[in-house]
This record gives C-alpha cells, structure tokens and sequence, in this order.
C-alpha cells in the first residue's frame, strides 16, 4: 500500500522575522509510520500544526486525497479526517468528560438548535468503552481525572471517527509506560487500517519501534529521510545535530564519588494515600536517582521535599543552619531549586518575558536596599540565558513562544541565577531533544564537581544509569531498593525493583 494520503509542499511559515519552517515537503502514505525528529526548535512541530490547521502556512500548499487542502482551523482538519493528539492538554476545565468529547461537534447531536445531552453522554460512554475507559463518568467533570487518562480520553475521542490522517506529536512523552504502550497499540491498529500516521517523537528508540521511514529537520529545513537500516538513534542524532555526540553524552565515569557531608537529610517522610516512610541522605556533590513507575509517589516526593506538598509525617531539613524546608519560600531563600516535571504549568509564566522568568527566583539577590534596578534584571537574565545557550530573539521573547527545549533552558537558568546549591530535577530532560539533553547533562555533571547537590526523579531508566551516583527505587508508595553506580548496572535490574 503506497498511496499518498497527504502531501504538503514547499511550506514555509514565519512568525514576525522567526524563520520556523523554510520550503519543507512531506508525504503521508496510507498504512506507513512516518516519523518526523529534530531539535527542538527545528520546525518539526510548526510543520505538523500547518497540516493539522493551528495555523496557515507563510507559502505552500497541501495536497488531501488528492484534492487542495487548507484548514481553517483544528476543527476543519478533524471533519476533513486528520486527527492531532499533542503533548499538552486539550481538554476543557469546567466541562464533563462528554461535552469535552464533542465539542465543536453538538450539531450533530442537536434537533431543532437543542442539544441532546443524554444522546451524546450515552455516545460517549460509548467511545470510551470501545478505548478501554469504562471507568470513566461521561457526566462527570473533567477535572475528576488525571493528566494520563485526559490525555487517553482526548485520544478516544480522536478514534471516535475513523481517521486518514493520525499525527502524534510528543503525545507519549508525559505518560507512563501503561499510556505509552496502549499509543503504540493504536499506532499499530491505525496501521492496518491503512491510516497514514505522522510521530513526532524526542525517544529514539521509540521512533525506531514505531517508524517505518524518519524524516529529519534542523533549524526549520529538511535535512534527510532514513529508512531501513539508517532508523538507528546514534545515524538519527547525527542528522539531527550535524555532528556526533561524544561518548560522554552521559557521565563518562562509572564510579560513585561524592563527599561524606550530608546537606540535605529526609527522615520519615508521608503523604497520606500517596507514599509512605521515606528516608534518605542527600551528600554534597551526588547525583542521588529515584525511579520508579509514574504511579509510585516519587513525582509528588520531590514536590514534599521541595516544601510544594505538605507531608504528614516526616522532615526534610537542610543540614547547614539545621533549615526545616516547610515551604517553597524557605526553600528558595536557601538556594534550593526544583524543576517540575511539568514545566509550562508549574514553572514558567507563558505570558512573560524570559528575562522576567529568569529573575523571578532572584529578586532578593537584585535587590539594593529596597530597590531593584531594570538594568541589574537584564544584566543576570542575558548572562544566564547565554550560559544556557537560550535560542531567543532577546531577553524580552515572551517564554510561550519558545521551543520545549529552550523552555526547559530558561527553567534551569532562573535556578542557575539564584546560586543554587541543591537541584531537585523531576524528569529534567522530559521533551527535549537530543541536544539539549546533552546540554543539561553536562551542566548536572559540572554542578556535581563544583561541590552542588542533584536530587533527580526520571522515568528513563538509561538517564538513571547514565547520571545517577546511586538509584533508589519505589513501589507502591514506599523506597524498595539502593543500586550504587557501576558499569555492570542494568536497566533489568532496576526494572525488577519497581514492578
């Protein structure tokens, strides 16, 4: 089956003097796993939003079952048959799980200019069945659930109309290994119905499974397709970046070093219904891992150590000063960072500027008696987004215009900006490309030797291996073994410790 389902040729799209996409062209075949890779940055997404109708392209046009095809908007591309599951939430707060599912789409479900809800709550309860969600309340608030199973709802109701075109960008990326596999159940199904799939991925092993032919952008142009036997993740990175990465794309050491001083010690610590009895020491100088499954508490773990969460039971205590950190502002004031695993909610203000972002954590530090001047915030914000190597136009780019990867840039330089010693990293590398992620790396293992303190949550069991000095596990709410770092240490291993 080598039908072209859609072909987008010569596309550019500009934002103001932002080169995005420059004269890309893209074939979707019926019944093939195209997979589109890059930096963040590159296009990739751009590309896939113009096809999918978030916006119309600068130049270029579209080829739709051989008809010309130009969206008006996400809705137009849905009745057309393209389908667009994302990273970020698409659901409504303040709705039901069933208006969330057919919105946009009441007229079908109305007579007369009335809309029947019963008709379209029994239809919804309908799809979720048919998508494993019986468990899920058509009549009951979408807030009710979690960002996994909104995300599976969004995916049921993507399915709930046979697509032609099924385009998954970054999709898996906050899910947990159940979410993931059952995206790549529907990848597979989708496939044997001859459904052209488009996968926009950051995992390269996961686009290696999935992917029958890679396309590959940089700096918002077309550099390669691979097929075959060139779909490997060390050929992929390179015509990603241009370049090889070096062996030391982790730690290049396999010894755990780190110096006896204890500076941060948890002792006891509970949340109720969530994780139970914790105790560990942090040492200067150690990359401390914990892994687990993304159910286990260790997510909301970090967020109670950072003083977000209020336990139940337990301390966490700053040795130097002897500091119980019982909130946030404690926290910061004693240079404790913490890097959420959700960065576009949790840590960034979208609609300011990265110099306002990167400042945020420093103000006590800017501060002249009772002032602080403008030219001391863009003196620090341009030093640590130049540190960070932030792709920007300038310090006062509105942070939601950014890439995820140059996000997640600015959220380390607001903590890089207020000299922090303890770095409580949840998933730090979650969405971003294979660059960046080299990028952090290096600075968690210069953080390291420079005497600073790594508390690091990842659900990729090889950044564990490759960062950590030693890994403790949970399971069901409660630590369940300690690996110190080795060159024997495997991911089976850790694997039979948290399932």
């Amino acid at each position: 089956m080598d039908e072209i389902i859609l072909k987008a040729e010569h596309m550019f799209k500009e934002f103001g003097p932002t080169k995005a996409v420059t004269d890309v062209t893209l074939e979707l075949h019926a019944g093939r796993v195209t997979g589109l890779v890059g930096e963040n940055g590159s296009g990739k997404s751009t590309l896939s939003s113009m096809i999918a109708g978030v916006y119309p392209p600068t130049k270029g046009e579209m080829i739709y079952k051989g008809e010309p095809y130009s969206p008006k908007s996400v809705l137009d591309a849905r009745k057309s048959g393209i389908q667009y599951l994302t990273q970020e939430q698409g659901t409504i707060d303040g709705m039901t799980v069933a208006e969330n599912m057919f919105l946009g789409e009441e007229d079908v479900m109305s007579k007369a200019g009335m809309v029947n809800m019963g008709k379209i709550n029994r239809r919804s309860k309908e799809i979720l069945g048919e998508n494993g969600l019986d468990y899920v309340d058509p009549k009951a608030s979408i807030e009710k659930y979690s960002f996994e199973d909104r995300k599976m709802i969004e995916t049921a109701r993507a399915l709930s109309h046979q697509p032609s075109v099924l385009i998954i960008d970054e999709t898996t990326t906050a899910l947990s290994q159940r979410g993931r596999d059952r995206i790549y159940e529907i990848i597979f199904e989708q496939k044997a119905k001859g459904t052209a799939i488009l996968v926009i991925s950051h995992d390269l092993d996961e686009v290696k499974k999935l992917c029958d032919e890679v396309v590959v952008m940089r700096d918002g142009a077309y550099i390669a397709t691979l097929t075959g036997d060139e779909i490997e993740p060390d050929n992929i990175r390179r015509n990603m970046i241009g370049r090889d990465i070096d062996g030391s794309y982790y730690r290049p050491d396999f010894e755990c070093s780190y110096e006896e001083e204890v500076v941060l010690k948890v002792e006891n610590l509970s949340v109720d219904g969530i994780f139970s009895d914790i105790s560990f020491d942090l040492h200067k100088g150690e990359i401390l891992g914990i892994g687990g499954l993304s159910e286990c508490g260790m997510h909301e773990l970090l967020k109670t150590v950072f003083g977000a969460i209020k336990p139940t039971t337990g301390s966490v205590v700053l040795t130097e000063g002897n500091i119980p950190l019982k909130n946030t502002t404690v926290s910061i004031k004693n240079h404790v960072a913490y890097i959420p695993k959700d960065r576009d909610k949790e840590s960034l203000f979208q609609a300011t500027s990265i110099k306002d972002n990167i400042v945020t954590a420093s103000l006590d530090k800017l501060k002249k008696l009772f002032f602080i001047t403008p030219g001391s915030e863009k003196r620090l914000a341009k030093e640590e987004a130049e540190r960070m190597e932030v792709k920007m136009r300038n310090i006062e780019q509105l942070a939601r215009d950014l890439s995820g990867g140059n996000k997640q840039k600015v959220v380390v330089a607001k903590w890089l900006a207020n000299d922090s010693k303890v770095f409580i990293m949840d998933c730090p590398t979650r969405g971003i490309d294979v660059g960046v992620k080299e990028k952090i790396y290096h600075l968690m293992n210069d953080l390291k030797h420079q005497g600073a303190s790594i508390l690091m949550v990842s659900e990729e069991m090889a950044e564990l291996i490759g960062m950590a000095d030693r890994i403790i596990t949970m399971k069901d709410g409660r630590l369940s073994r300690e690996f110190v770092r080795s060159a024997e240490l495997s991911e089976a291993t850790i694997i039979s410790a948290i399932v």
